[in-house]
């Protein structure tokens, strides 16, 4: 490219000294050969500037070729890339990840000390409703009994519309934590094994005693897998190392073993 662009360059520079050249033979000749020299000069002038362009529009198909040629190869690459396809069951990895169990049960010891609160109060209207019988209707006694149980019936409703929508919210949390923590593991796994899709399934045998759960296993999206992508087990094995700590070190999708090789379903 960069000798082309010398050649066009290099011709620019000539053509006005051919041109003064021209205009000196024309000086020294006699009219007739004048007019034929004016008819040589204004034949040559296209000619060279239809040359210019020619070689520009040469250049610029030739640059436009090569980006054609490397946006082709481009897809062509992509194509060639061999899918590799991954499964995960994630009602076992949510079943035995033994953080999930831990923040599940210390969520149950909140619930069961709200419990023994709720309890306590509901304890307490029973007392009232018991007071309120032993004094005479209309009474002065029994209006206040009557207030202090309407007090206590408020607080005993709100206090147990507060602490399940807290439960409701931390149970939430607690399920979307996990779900980070086991998508963030699952895609370190299939990008050090080259896996390109990672697809959920339901490992569980079918129960032909079972009617309802036998429908449900039937539409299953997965009809047929080899146990080699089958990834559970190495993934819920990364998690656990990583959440106790057992190897004393990170863990790492390497640490996880490897894909299982077994028999295809």
């Amino acid at each position: 490219m960069l000798a082309s662009k010398a050649w066009v360059v290099t011709h620019r520079r000539a053509l006005p000294d051919l041109e003064r050249t021209e205009h000196r033979t024309v000086l020294s000749s006699s009219p007739g050969k004048q007019r034929s020299a004016r008819a040589v000069k204004i034949a040559f002038r296209p000619f060279h500037q239809i040359a210019r362009v020619a070689l520009v529009v040469a250049l610029t198909g030739a640059m436009f070729g090569m980006g054609v040629s490397a946006l082709a190869q481009a897809p062509a690459a992509e194509a060639g890339r061999a899918h590799k396809v991954a499964l995960i069951d994630m009602a076992v990895i949510f079943k035995q990840y033994k953080k999930f169990e831990v923040l599940r049960e210390d969520l149950k010891a909140e619930i069961e000390q709200s419990e023994v609160k709720a309890k306590e109060m509901a304890t307490n209207l029973q007392g009232l409703q018991q007071k309120m019988k032993s004094f005479k209707e209309g009474s002065p006694e029994f209006t206040s009994a009557e207030k202090q149980l309407a007090t206590a019936s408020a607080e005993f409703e709100a206090f147990r519309r507060s602490a399940q929508r807290d439960f409701l919210k931390k149970e939430s949390e607690i399920y979307h934590t996990v779900y980070l923590e086991v998508t963030d593991a699952v895609a370190k796994y299939a990008q050090y094994y080259k896996y390109t899709l990672v697809l959920r399934f339901s490992s569980e045998e079918l129960d032909r005693d079972n009617p309802q759960g036998l429908i449900q296993g039937m539409n299953r999206q997965v009809v047929y897998f080899e146990a080699e992508n089958d990834i559970t087990q190495p993934v819920l094995k990364y998690l656990n190392q990583k959440f106790g700590g057992a190897s004393g070190a990170p863990a790492t999708p390497r640490a996880a073993e490897a894909p299982r090789a077994g028999t295809p379903r």
